[in-house]
């Protein structure tokens, strides 16, 4: 089983059709086909069910393409880490963060992190989804909500943080020392869509407690959450993270009880995937980041 023959294979698997695969390749269709017939005859089972002009894979060709995705991570990891040793401080770091004040967070530290390492290329993908990304694409790691328990990934915990009630400071909850959480269904409430990760936490918690969560006001900005609240539009539950990064003098903070609502934040990445300098010297940083939370 040559590299080669690996390449070939993954190329028909990505496009379904030979005549585009040997394109993307630059080599012939009938130099492709003679490469995926070798393959077949070394592991004596079809890899494409050839059905007309379609393709599709079979159940041993869905296996070699799984663990061709681990192959070629670990190749491109030894690329990287050789780049890297010749070219100690060029390169490129490429994060998913999970949309919202954990976005806000890495965003911040990178633009602390690129003031002593102005020659490194960096892109910062916020996602919904922080796992998908990194399947998908070629990315270092993901700060996200732990745990993960998708076995193909590490995981570094960073830190855990509290979700506290926050109200206008005259608002009549504000003199409080702490806030049950079944208050909350009494009420006005100014909240992110229900696709914020964040939301889901709280929807959940409510949906335990019995009663829905019904907002008076959406909106997928910090910003304007923050304004609203502290105009007296309504409370929210939002996390340490959020309150550490933006101005909240006009706001009181309360902390939750019954439950305390708390979740942990960290890095994942692909097991097996080579993690370089720079990405470890940015997880440092975060980490130091977050130490004052």
């Amino acid at each position: 089983m040559e590299l080669r023959q690996l390449e070939c294979f993954k190329a028909v698997c990505r496009e379904l059709h030979f005549t585009r695969a040997s394109e993307t390749l630059g080599i012939t269709q009938p130099t492709l086909s003679y490469q995926i017939k070798l393959l077949e005859d070394e592991l004596g089972v079809p890899l494409f069910n050839r059905i007309g002009k379609k393709i599709s894979m079979t159940a041993a060709g869905e296996i070699l393409d799984k663990h061709c995705h681990t192959i070629f991570s670990s190749l491109e990891g030894a690329r990287r880490e050789i780049r890297e040793w010749q070219h100690s401080e060029r390169g490129t770091l490429a994060v998913a963060a999970l949309i919202g004040e954990i976005n806000e967070l890495v965003s911040r530290t990178l633009g602390e992190f690129y003031k002593s390492h102005p020659k490194l290329q960096f892109s910062l993908r916020g996602s919904e989804d922080v796992t998908g990304p990194l399947l998908l694409e070629d990315l270092d790691f993901g700060v996200t909500i732990l745990p993960s328990e998708d076995e193909r990934f590490e995981q570094i915990p960073l830190y855990e943080e509290q979700f506290f009630l926050v109200a206008s400071r005259d608002h009549p909850l504000a003199g409080q020392e702490s806030v049950d959480f079944e208050e909350i269904r009494r009420q006005t409430v100014v909240m992110f869509p229900k696709t914020h990760r964040c939301r889901q936490m709280i929807d959940s918690v409510c949906s335990l407690k019995g009663f829905r969560l019904r907002p008076q006001i959406e909106t997928t900005t910090i910003e304007s959450l923050l304004l609203l609240v502290g105009s007296g539009a309504g409370v929210s539950i939002l996390s340490k993270t959020l309150l550490e990064l933006y101005d909240t003098e006009n706001l009181k903070i309360i902390p939750l009880s019954n439950p305390s609502l708390r979740r942990e934040i960290g890095v994942v990445y692909l097991k097996d995937k080579y993690i370089g300098n720079a990405a470890r010297e940015f997880i440092e940083l975060l980490k130091k980041q977050v130490q004052s939370f």
